[in-house]
């Protein structure tokens, strides 16, 4: 049984309840440096309410696809690191459309192309055009040349 509420600060548990983030997480997150909280003289974590907030943020931008690191920063550009609000969230997902918009195109063209690739890792290939567009690693012989994690073929093949 958790804590009862206090009406100004969280416990660790507490937080995990309301915002249904394992506490692990929330450990990694305050790690990550995207929520904070104070120590009591028995080193417990307590947090401000508007920390529900900002993990609702955090999760709902990762769930988009947002990175940790690109969250932090977002984060960090607000007056002293206060809370996001809805004029805040406007302006950092319009920041992030062209982003999504590029993984939205990459995932077309995977599945697109899915057919095509045979997924056996073999680089060299005469038609991958996943990974090998126009068999370009096949003149540097048989077997796998290198892992290209970009999914876009070059400009050149596009």
């Amino acid at each position: 049984m958790t804590a009862p509420w206090n009406a100004k600060e969280l416990t660790v548990g507490q937080l995990s309840e309301r915002s249904g983030v394992a506490v692990s997480a929330l450990h990694f997150y305050e790690a990550k440096g995207l929520i904070a909280s104070r120590r009591t003289t028995g080193n417990q974590r307590r947090y401000t309410r508007d920390t529900l907030r900002r993990v609702a943020f955090v999760r709902l931008a990762q769930r988009i696809g947002i990175p940790l690191k690109t969250i932090k920063e977002a984060l960090a550009e607000l007056p002293e690191e206060r809370t996001p609000n809805r004029a805040d969230w406007a302006r950092l997902s319009a920041t992030w459309r062209a982003e999504l918009d590029d993984r939205i195109e990459q995932l077309l063209r995977l599945r697109d192309d899915l057919t095509d690739c045979i997924g056996c890792g073999c680089l060299s290939l005469d038609r991958c055009v996943l990974a090998n567009p126009r068999d370009q690693l096949g003149d540097d012989g048989p077997g796998a040349r290198r892992i290209d994690t970009h999914l876009r073929p070059p400009a050149c093949c596009g």
